[in-house]
């Protein structure tokens, strides 16, 4: 591992593990503290990528390359969010999973040179997939976040406040918020590629399409029962983590038993 994933790392574990503790105490005030160290942490992660992806000959783009900057853009989009809002969980859990993807990169290393330049078309496509992804994992977290506290609520266990996490309204009105943007993104990602990406259905990619657009409709639905029938709760947390799952497997599935289990 160089020396940027070594100190993207250490600082993400730093400000995890603040983060955490903030969590479970009312009395702990760290905010400035996270939010430095995690400056750092999305710096450092920067210019790895920077120095990973950008090369001479074209982008290097292998799958662990592609998660971490997807990792990157949902990091840095949590910590601006936690300014506006306490994300609670969200923070250690998306440090933890960066920390996971540079241990991953050290032990997995892999190239899959691309030559976007050539194609900014297809750039575009690959950057509103890179966001919309990351809004709608966000999403998703937010949900696990939702269910977690309405799970305390209902149980009667100890007070929400005593864990220091959002109001329950504030939780829910801001995963509807995320899934509208990553909503929009993900319907920019869908028109990109019919118009930049030739063979869309081809035997590579097609899996890929049918369940972005699988997703596209689940996310869809999801929004047209909140605003028209008031949809809430557990079928609302389900219906997201599924649209989560599905992209994923859209976007890294058939790459990862390519490029990694074979």
């Amino acid at each position: 591992m160089d020396q940027l994933a070594i100190i993207s790392v250490v600082f993400y574990l730093l400000s995890g593990l603040l983060a955490g503790r903030q969590l479970f105490s009312t009395q702990i005030k760290s905010n400035l503290y996270i939010i430095i160290l995690s400056c750092i942490a999305l710096l450092s992660h920067a210019l790895w990528l920077y120095q990973n992806i950008l090369l001479i000959n074209g982008q290097n783009l292998p799958i662990l390359n592609v998660v971490s900057l997807a990792s990157f853009v949902i990091a840095a989009l949590s910590l601006l969010m936690s300014k506006k809002l306490n994300t609670g969980l969200l923070l250690p859990i998306v440090y933890g999973f960066n920390i996971i993807n540079f241990v991953a990169v050290m032990y997995l290393p892999s190239h899959y040179i691309t030559h976007l330049e050539n194609h900014p078309g297809i750039g575009s496509h690959i950057i509103l997939a890179i966001l919309a992804y990351a809004i709608t994992t966000i999403a998703s977290l937010f949900a696990l976040q939702l269910a977690y506290v309405d799970y305390r609520l209902k149980n009667h266990k100890s007070p929400v406040t005593s864990l220091n996490l959002p109001p329950l309204m504030t939780l829910e009105k801001s995963l509807f918020q995320l899934i509208l943007i990553g909503f929009i993104l993900l319907s920019g990602t869908l028109i990109t590629g019919f118009i930049f990406l030739q063979n869309m259905f081809g035997s590579e990619s097609g899996h890929k399409a049918i369940l972005t657009m699988v997703a596209w409709v689940i996310y869809a639905t999801l929004l047209w029962g909140r605003y028209k029938k008031g949809w809430r709760g557990r079928l609302v947390i389900y219906i997201t983590i599924a649209g989560s799952s599905l992209l994923t497997l859209a976007y890294f599935g058939s790459r990862v038993v390519r490029e990694i289990i074979l």
